[in-house]
């Protein structure tokens, strides 16, 4: 029970099922400490039923789900904290490296700029940006033509699994 709120072992243990097959299927990996990811997953769980989404349980949430859009999991950052970290803020996600015990998880820096500056950020972003300019780089597969925009490609291609070193800078 977290918080008054009860979160069965059967729902638990159906969406983390759930959550490997998609992640797997993605190239992501869903971290091997089964118990850790068992109480992250009830705790998704939880903010489904305080919020109505899947708030990233290391992270405060506000409660309204426009303001929280960037932590709803898989949260906006999970991908630059995988590339550089192994892992994904609360560790839900993990590289292959440490899923197979060759880089160890470590610490994490919060990404997630305080409530007054991601304001300023998504204003700047839709008013700041000229006709026609990107905010950011698009990312192209060689291997199957998936297109992304961010700051650097995905470790793994989310369509043919195609590893980082197989992107190529589109745009």
């Amino acid at each position: 029970m977290s918080g008054g709120i009860e979160i069965s072992d059967a729902a638990v243990d159906a969406l983390l099922e759930k959550l490997g097959r998609e992640a797997e299927d993605a190239g992501y990996h869903l971290n091997p400490d089964r118990e850790f990811t068992r109480e992250l997953v009830r705790s998704l769980l939880t903010n489904q039923e305080r919020y109505g989404y899947w708030a990233c349980p290391c992270r405060l949430a506000s409660g309204d789900k426009a303001v929280d859009l960037d932590i709803i999991c898989p949260c906006d950052y999970r991908d630059a904290d995988l590339n550089e970290f192994g892992a994904c803020f609360c560790a839900l996600y993990v590289s292959r490296e440490i899923l197979d015990g060759e880089r160890l998880a470590v610490s994490i820096p919060e990404r997630r700029p305080p409530a007054g500056e991601r304001r300023a950020a998504r204003a700047e972003a839709v008013f700041a940006a000229p006709a026609g300019k990107l905010s950011q780089p698009v990312w192209r597969c060689k291997v199957c033509g998936y297109l992304c925009a961010r700051e650097e490609p995905p470790g793994v291609c989310p369509i043919c699994k195609a590893k980082k070193d197989r992107f190529e800078r589109f745009i």
